[in-house]
């Protein structure tokens, strides 16, 4: 592996980084496939609420992501799901006939409805960060504490750029490109 340290930031990576770079993207393409299959989903919706369909994790998730700034909107929600407002009115709909969402009134201006997670979309929220966190501590058992923080840091700082290419907001970015 070369060292980004002596590298300017924004330079082209060095041709001897070409192996190091070709095994990221074939790395990514293993990655990819094992999200597409949800395997986290399926296991925290396993084990909390099985009559829910993958598509309604995207839901609270993004309830969850839109709350971090403020009060969750339909549209807002649909936003952040990169859907249509009367799309994301009809998924925030189903929810909330399906217990894990509720409508109630805006703190902010009372005339104004927002979403919020009941306590089942809470535990439906909880056991996919406890799915997700025993997965990851699984895969880096046996890796030193300092291998784990670099990674970390590393790997936020490349979903960062990665989303900024992708022009997706980085408001999820622990280290703002450190």
């Amino acid at each position: 592996m070369t060292d980004s340290k002596t590298e300017a930031p924004g330079a082209s990576p060095s041709p001897d980084s070409r192996d190091d770079i070709e095994l990221i993207g074939e790395t990514l393409t293993r990655m990819r496939v094992m999200i597409g299959r949800r395997i986290i989903g399926r296991l925290a919706i396993r084990n909390v609420a099985p009559d829910l369909d993958l598509s309604h994790l995207d839901v609270i998730d993004a309830v969850r992501q839109v709350s971090l700034n403020g009060e969750a909107t339909v549209g807002a929600i649909a936003e952040v799901m990169r859907i249509d407002p009367s799309r994301g009115s009809r998924v925030v709909a189903e929810m909330v006939e399906r217990g894990v969402l509720a409508r109630a009134v805006s703190q902010a201006d009372a005339r104004r409805a927002v979403v919020v997670l009941t306590p089942l979309g809470i535990s439906v929220l909880e056991e996919i960060q406890a799915v997700k966190r025993t997965v990851v501590e699984t895969i880096v058992s046996d890796w030193p504490a300092s291998d784990i923080a670099e990674f970390g840091r590393l790997f936020d700082r490349f979903v960062c750029r990665f989303q900024s290419l992708a022009r997706l907001p980085e408001k999820d970015c622990a280290g703002k490109n450190a």
